[in-house]
């Protein structure tokens, strides 16, 4: 029996622009308001804990990742990779479905910063060498530690992404560099000294959650329908 293999133009025009054009307005939209609310309440809760602040403790883990200050691009490209899931959903029912678990990590995860306020102590470093990093703390702060959001969006962002790419059976080769760049910004939470392991961990955790309780979403992830599939652009 003959097998089919799609080339690169033909993917891109059998499976990833329609579902591009679904709503394309609305997803644009729609993360860019709803990152920024994300990020008025999160630095609203670092300057305003309801409770006293723990400090997270260091592991093994933590002392054997060195400062790395070239993981700063991996760990900002995270703003890039929540986007790509977003996307490629190919209806409303899925899109809605992703944005309101979107809303639930985030809401459980900035519950625990305002119930169980967090930081890290931030290590001997010459900070002001390295501009990217004299920016980045004047706008994030140690606190809001535990869970690390960036872990879990990066995680909760991958998981879906990849499940996308299986409803449109996608190579292997995209997948693998999803998980590649997922891995990549939960390690430079680590190297650029964000965050410490067990930060990390409770973003997996959360992130883990959440998706397992949006697991009925994976029924809608086939492609869009013909007609219609470009309204709101």
């Amino acid at each position: 029996m003959p097998v089919s293999i799609d080339t690169p133009r033909s993917f891109w025009r059998q499976e990833l622009w329609p579902r591009i054009r679904v709503a394309t307005a609305l997803k644009m939209v729609g993360l860019s308001v709803f990152l920024t609310i994300f990020f008025i309440l999160y630095l609203w809760l670092l300057k305003h804990p309801g409770f006293a602040v723990v400090k997270m403790p260091l592991t093994a883990l933590d002392r054997a990742i060195p400062f790395r200050p070239e993981a700063l691009l991996l760990y900002v490209s995270l703003w890039v990779y929540v986007g790509l899931p977003v996307m490629l959903f190919g209806s409303y029912k899925s899109l809605i479905g992703y944005g309101f678990a979107a809303c639930a990590l985030c809401l459980i995860g900035l519950g625990c910063f305002y119930l169980w306020p967090t930081a890290i102590t931030r290590p001997d470093i010459a900070w002001a060498t390295y501009p990217g990093f004299a920016f980045l703390q004047q706008i994030d702060a140690a606190g809001n530690a535990c869970p690390s959001m960036h872990v879990a969006s990066a995680i909760f962002s991958a998981i879906w992404f990849d499940r996308l790419l299986r409803a449109m059976k996608a190579s292997l080769l995209p997948r693998l560099l999803s998980a590649l760049w997922c891995l990549g910004i939960v390690y430079s939470t680590l190297a650029t000294k964000q965050h410490v392991a067990l930060d990390a961990l409770g973003g997996v955790v959360l992130a883990l959650l959440v998706t397992a309780a949006a697991a009925p979403l994976k029924k809608y992830l086939g492609a869009p329908a013909e007609k219609g599939c470009s309204a709101l652009i």
